[in-house]
């Protein structure tokens, strides 16, 4: 990273962050109102025996450039801002968003200008075409070959998919936040083994729950309680997270009818083989097949994985004169994934020491820099004044906690501007739960032929340090990082025309993982570990300080991770993967199976819990509440499902689907030379630069010199 004053004033301003309920909604009112005019007037002006590319597909794509500059910025309010009723809006607003998607794909005159350029089949470059052909796509998938009647129908359809899908967000996401009121109440035999620090935060019972302490089932609270040394209490809070947003329940199943009736209206035969047609998989077919060859091979590994860590349990449960009842719980798997490690020599505890938070934001990027040839400069308060539009410093940002830095070409790439990232790292009350990265803007050539820079946000749910204390990352934290800014540098670095296309957004779910996939190998490769690690005692005489408090007289660990760590670490990178990829296997077949039925008939039979609870049961090698008892309608974890009520509806094996593609480019071009840059360099050109204007699949085979291949993936995971 380098000094602001080393780097001339960017051409474009930052984003302002000075929304309110009211003018959250007033500016989505008019941008709306903005691209409804021009649809209208190209409707009015042009004939079909007139249309062209140009006259046609490009004000389009101009007023959906425009659109999305102001839809990304607005939504993003709902998922950071401190104000419930700004957030509030934001969801408003994103609804608003979606009914005009809806309008706008089956405004009927439009798509005839749209149908006839396609017709003339247009000699367009790649990007154009690609554009073509996803506007003309769109609107054939919202009903424009269907009857008056039935187009009617279809739309009513899609505006009750858009609210049924908002309000299980919503709830899903209320779930997460602080201040949740679903709960359970402890007593101090329940929370044995967890820290003091957490324990302190925890409510004090009165009148009968007096010498109990509550226990919110927020992301907050529930997770650190997944470590309480006490078996029944990880089972008591695992059962109730798996019971909550019982809400969701009918508007999970009245989202999915409704998909399955749009895609059969269409003639499509189910939702999935109307998704799948444009990603790179293709249909169905190809992704049923894939999970069930990965279910089938994984299950020796994750079976083998089970009996490791049931053994482990059996012998703790012994030692401490307890009964051991043979299950390994789903519940119990951390607790003995963590003392695996430490059999190995792995001390989670000791490499975090190694992660403080905002120095190993620092190495990351700094890494990122040397592959990429970027330059990151950090926006402080009195650049930030420079900088705004309003004047107001403060503005250009949502929170008091979050960092801007401008992006940049190093010198060898040409020092151009390349846009903003913003980093949010720290959790407060009402923030989304996760980890993610948001664009706010994508980038685009504008009407005049100049840039339209791209801006992008890092969002994180890290505790935030008390005065004199350090907030230290696990290497997983590291691992999700790095993972995330694989996603916000595609955001950065991609270049394409229109915004449709630009960065991970842009790109075919089971494409747009592989670049963030990628990044991770570099957080399991000894030279980059020993750049990225650094002992937080040597930062600051503050923090020498707070180790010297804290360290029992022993002597100061050396300042760069040791090899033995480094070693060790990577030792255990495959440990449980038959196990977690069992998970996702889990998941992803429950979502083709809710999108790809046999017909409409089992669809509309099919009770979604018993599916969910049977394919677990079926699936994940670990024990659950039906191998002691319980019927499978004992829980409901989909109702928090998010990702198959988002973007990744029929989408979900992605995840595994993407990952290899890239494990074979990590293994076919960098993990000889992890911090080789002129092949970083090659990878950004050829394959980050391009979004989603290009094939996935064709961007990969060219940038490897041929088809890309599973092989490696599959080594990786111990299946050959």
């Amino acid at each position: 990273m380098e000094e602001p004053h080393l780097h001339p004033r960017p051409p474009q301003a930052p984003l302002l962050f000075t929304g309110t309920p009211t003018s959250i909604l007033e500016e989505a009112d008019r941008a709306i109102a903005h691209s409804r005019q021009i649809q209208r007037q190209l409707a009015e002006d042009i004939r079909p025996d007139a249309v062209s590319f140009a006259n046609v597909i490009l004000p389009l794509a101009q007023a959906h450039n425009r659109l999305m500059s102001c839809t990304r910025h607005l939504v993003f309010y709902r998922s950071v801002s401190p104000d419930p009723e700004v957030r509030e809006a934001s969801i408003k607003a994103k609804c608003l968003f979606d009914d005009f998607a809806v309008e706008t794909a089956m405004f009927e005159k439009l798509f005839a200008l749209v149908d006839a350029v396609v017709q003339k089949d247009p000699c367009l470059d790649e990007e154009s075409r690609r554009l073509l052909a996803a506007i003309h796509k769109e609107h054939l998938s919202n009903g424009l070959k269907l009857s008056a009647g039935q187009r009617d129908h279809f739309k009513e359809i899609r505006a009750r998919i858009n609210r049924v899908t908002a309000d299980f967000r919503q709830n899903a996401s209320a779930s997460e936040v602080d201040g949740n009121t679903d709960g359970l109440w402890f007593g101090p035999e329940d929370l044995s083994g967890l820290p003091d620090e957490f324990l302190a935060r925890l409510e004090p019972g009165t009148g009968e729950n007096e010498g109990k302490m509550y226990v919110s089932l927020s992301q907050m609270e529930a997770g650190p309680m997944r470590s309480s040394e006490n078996g029944e209490t990880r089972k008591k809070v695992s059962m109730a997270l798996a019971r909550r947003c019982k809400e969701n329940i009918p508007l999970f199943k009245e989202a999915v009818l409704l998909r399955d009736e749009a895609a059969r209206l269409l003639g499509y035969h189910s939702h999935a083989t109307l998704r799948l047609e444009d990603r790179c998989a293709g249909t169905p077919d190809t992704v049923i097949t894939f999970l069930d060859s990965l279910r089938d091979r994984l299950r020796e590994q994750g079976m083998k994985e089970y009996e490791v860590l049931r053994l482990l349990k059996k012998a703790d449960m012994e030692s401490q004169g307890k009964h051991f009842d043979g299950h390994l719980f789903a519940w119990d798997a951390p607790i003995y994934h963590t003392q695996r490690r430490r059999q190995a020599a792995v001390d989670s505890e000791k490499i975090a020491e190694y992660f403080p938070v905002q120095a190993t934001l620092g190495a990351m990027l700094d890494i990122i820099e040397h592959l990429f040839g970027l330059v990151f400069v950090e926006v402080g308060s009195e650049e930030r004044h420079r900088l705004s539009p309003s004047g107001n410093g403060k503005d250009m940002s949502w929170h008091e906690d979050v960092q801007i830095f401008s992006a940049w070409d190093d010198e060898e790439e040409g020092g151009s501007f390349l846009g903003y990232l913003y980093v949010d790292l720290f959790r407060r009350p009402g923030k989304y739960g996760h980890v993610s990265v948001f664009n706010l803007m994508p980038g685009f050539t504008r009407e005049d032929g100049t840039r339209q820079y791209p801006s992008t946000a890092i969002v994180a749910n890290i505790p935030k340090p008390e005065p004199g204390k350090v907030s230290l990352l696990r290497h997983g934290l590291v691992v999700t990082l790095f993972h995330e800014l694989g996603h916000a540098v595609h955001d950065l670095v991609s270049r394409t025309t229109y915004a449709r296309f630009h960065g991970s957004d842009g790109t075919p779910v089971d494409f747009g993982e592989m670049p963030s996939q990628l990044l991770e190998n570099w957080c399991w490769t000894p030279e980059v570990l020993g750049v990225l690690g650094r002992h937080y005692s040597y930062l600051s005489p503050e923090y020498l300080a707070y180790w010297q408090d804290n360290s029992n007289g022993g002597p100061r660990p050396p300042e760069r991770i040791p090899a033995n760590l480094i070693d060790g670490l990577i030792s255990l990178r495959r440990l449980n993967d038959g196990i977690n990829s069992l998970g996702q296997v889990f998941r992803a077949v429950f979502d083709m199976e809710v999108h790809h039925p046999d017909s409409r008939e089992s669809i509309q039979a099919l009770d979604f819990t018993a599916l969910w609870n049977d394919l677990e049961h079926d699936i994940d090698p670990l024990d659950g509440p039906m191998d002691i008892g319980f019927d499978n309608q004992w829980g409901h974890g989909y109702s928090r499902f998010e990702h198959i009520m988002g973007e990744y509806d029929a989408g979900y094996y992605s995840y595994l689907f993407s990952e290899v593609y890239s494990t074979d480019v990590f293994h076919a071009v960098f993990k000889a030379d992890p911090m080789n840059a002129k092949e970083g360099r090659r990878y950004r050109y050829a394959v980050l630069e391009k979004g989603g204007s290009w094939d996935g699949v064709k961007i990969l085979t060219e940038f490897l010199g041929r088809r890309p291949s599973s092989d490696t993936f599959n080594r990786e995971l111990g299946l050959e």
